[in-house]
Parts: C-alpha cells; sequence; structure tokens
C-alpha cells in the first residue's frame, strides 16, 4: 500500500485565516515617508496614510501622530448613501446621520466620544464632505480608561487620494476597507510598530 504525501499546508495559511477573520492589522510607516505607511492583512499588504506627526509612543493631543499601540476595532459608522458595503462585516456598525459628532476637548465630560451635534464643546462632525467617514472604524485607542489629553479620535478611515496624511488615524483606500471589513470583527486589532 503506498502513502499519499503530506500535503503543504503552509501555502494556505492565507485562506484559512481569511475563512475565519482576520486577527491582526500589522501597520508600520513606509521606510523615508513617516506619514504613509503599509497595512499587513494576513500575506496580503496594502498602502495606507498615517499621522503627519509619524508614529509616537508618548501620543498626545493635536499632536498629529498616529500611536504606537495594539489598539482593538471596537465598531463604527459609514455613510449608506455613499458606502452601502459597511454593513458587511461582524463589526457593529451604525449609519452616520447628519447629527454625529465626536468630542475632541480634553476638559470636556464627553472627551474621545461621540456626541450629538449641535455640540457646546469642540468636536468633529462625522458625516463629511470629503468622504473620510463614509467608513470609520473605532479604535479603542484613549477610550478605557479615557486619560485627557492623550488623544481622541484615532480611527481606521478612508483615505485622502495619494495617502496625504491624518490627524493621527490609519486610512486606506475605499476599495481596501471593503475588502477587509467581511474579515474584520470585535477580535480584530490593529497594531501600529516601527
Amino acid at each position: 500500500m503506498t502513502r499519499s504525501y503530506l500535503k503543504n499546508r503552509g501555502r494556505n495559511v492565507a485562506d484559512a485565516t481569511f475563512r475565519s477573520g482576520l486577527r491582526i492589522l500589522l501597520v508600520r510607516a513606509k521606510p523615508g515617508n513617516q506619514s504613509k505607511g503599509f497595512l499587513q492583512a494576513g500575506n496580503l499588504v496594502f498602502p495606507c496614510a498615517l499621522g503627519k506627526g509619524g508614529i509616537s509612543s508618548n501620543k498626545r493631543e493635536g499632536d498629529g501622530a498616529t500611536p504606537l499601540a495594539t489598539m482593538r476595532l471596537l465598531g463604527g459608522y459609514f455613510r449608506n448613501d455613499h458606502f452601502a458595503k459597511g454593513r458587511m462585516t461582524r463589526l457593529p456598525m451604525a449609519p452616520i446621520g447628519p447629527d454625529l459628532g465626536w468630542c475632541e476637548v480634553p476638559e470636556d465630560r464627553n472627551y474621545n466620544r461621540p456626541v450629538r451635534i449641535p455640540y457646546g464643546a469642540s468636536h468633529e462632525r462625522m458625516r463629511r464632505d470629503d468622504r473620510l467617514y463614509d467608513a470609520c472604524l473605532v479604535l479603542d485607542w484613549n477610550i478605557a480608561p479615557r486619560r485627557r489629553g492623550r488623544g481622541s479620535a484615532i480611527f481606521f478611515h478612508l483615505a485622502r487620494p495619494g495617502f496625504t496624511p491624518t490627524l493621527g488615524c490609519v486610512a486606506v483606500t475605499a476599495r481596501t476597507m471593503a475588502r477587509l471589513l467581511p474579515l474584520l470583527s470585535d477580535r480584530t486589532v490593529l497594531k501600529v510598530v516601527r
């Protein structure tokens, strides 16, 4: 009786990873350009935009840096009229209405939380004309516990053309986001490394 050979299962690891969902999105800066980077999802690599301040281990409000950290994907928001594929994920997602904002004032009691606008303190509008938040995932940076001044509104969202810098977020093309969303869950982490 002849025995069959053992299959090389290593080459099929990416397929198995994608079927069961992604556990890690690995982000690193592009050599020679601190505000552009690469996002690795399994064996696939996509270009991404990073904060204008590069990657920082000492993130502060307003420094424009992307935190050097491992951050869970908590859920997100999407524009149903622009990015209907926002529902195609295992993450909890909510449509962005005209009254959705995100507080960015460290002294405010709702710092780094969603707020209903109009809102008294400075906030970011989630329904944007530039469509960057047509698909916007909330990362658990400075969420629980919230530390005043350690940075707010750190999201995984859509990039501007040419991957121009963000204010600290990680951003990819709409096509990349649509490809990744079905593979993401609340068990997925976005890990920013140097």
